[in-house]
């Protein structure tokens, strides 16, 4: 008859439990204080709105710049007071303390 040894009775009854219990600590952790737990939420969530700040603003900027583009296309003919600005910027005769005021159509 072989004995075996109370060490190796113990780790092999208590084998699997002690599994079970450090996976369920490895999840639990994450999700308390991992990178996207509940303790990470409020952060995120500064960010969100921060990020969203930003995108409000690029948009507007694009938004500007796509008016832009628009009033230089040449298949419904370019405005000609933005040419005109364009031009003067271009060869350098534009003054910074120049007006330009645009004529009605």
């Amino acid at each position: 008859m072989t004995r075996t040894s109370p060490i190796r009775s113990l780790l092999r009854r208590a084998g699997l439990p002690a599994a079970v219990l450090m996976a369920v600590g490895f999840f639990g952790y994450n999700a308390a204080l991992g990178p996207t737990g509940v303790v990470a939420t409020k952060a995120l969530k500064t960010e969100l709105a921060q990020k969203d700040v930003e995108y409000a603003a690029l948009a507007k900027k694009r938004a500007e710049l796509k008016n832009r583009v628009e009033l230089l296309d040449p298949k419904r003919g370019a405005d000609p007071d933005m040419v005109d600005e364009l031009v003067r910027k271009q060869l350098n005769v534009a003054r910074p303390d120049e007006v330009i005021v645009p004529l009605d159509k």
